[in-house]
């Protein structure tokens, strides 16, 4: 069987690796994959948010599943398009990819359902966010700051000082 992947990181890269190993999987597409990837499937020049050229390779070339891997193409609802179109498709639906896309609805669902998390506060705008940092800011513990929505898995900082803490908060507005 035919599967294609869509992303172009590590964490693609470990998904066709380990597609690889199965003596089930016939050939591994990716788009738009990387150099590594390259090695192990074979890369299609495909961006990750053109939903519907990405439904058009899976359908015409017989993929019997294909795999997402990044957030941003979850979050934007291409596991809903695919199956619409009755192609088989691994990942979350863009309402259930918001715990991913969204830190701030990620942190309320989790109050809101007592699932155990850290301590937070959101702001809209930089100068509340730097007056609240001031007031709590303890140099011995130090502070993460997260930026509401898709980072690709690089929205947050572990500020262990003010001064990077106040960057960090600086940096998201």
């Amino acid at each position: 069987m035919n599967v294609f992947v869509i992303g172009s990181g590590g964490r693609e890269h470990a998904i066709c690796r380990k597609l690889a190993q199965s003596p089930k999987i016939g050939k591994i597409f990716c788009a738009p994959g990387n150099a590594g990837i390259a090695s192990i499937a074979e890369c299609v020049d495909i961006q990750i948010e053109d939903y519907d050229k990405l439904a058009k390779f899976a359908k015409e070339n017989s993929m019997a599943l294909t795999v997402v891997g990044p957030e941003l193409p979850l979050c934007g609802g291409i596991v809903g398009i695919f199956k619409s179109k009755g192609l088989k498709i691994f990942g979350p639906s863009a309402k259930a990819a918001i715990l991913e896309g969204s830190k701030i609805y990620a942190k309320q669902f989790m109050l809101r359902h007592e699932i155990p998390t850290a301590s937070a506060d959101f702001f809209e705008n930089e100068k509340e966010a730097l007056e609240y940092l001031r007031k709590i800011f303890d140099p011995s513990r130090g502070i993460v700051i997260k930026a509401d929505g898709l980072a690709a898995g690089k929205g947050v900082t572990v500020a262990k000082s003010y001064d990077e803490a106040e960057d960090a908060v600086k940096a998201c507005f």
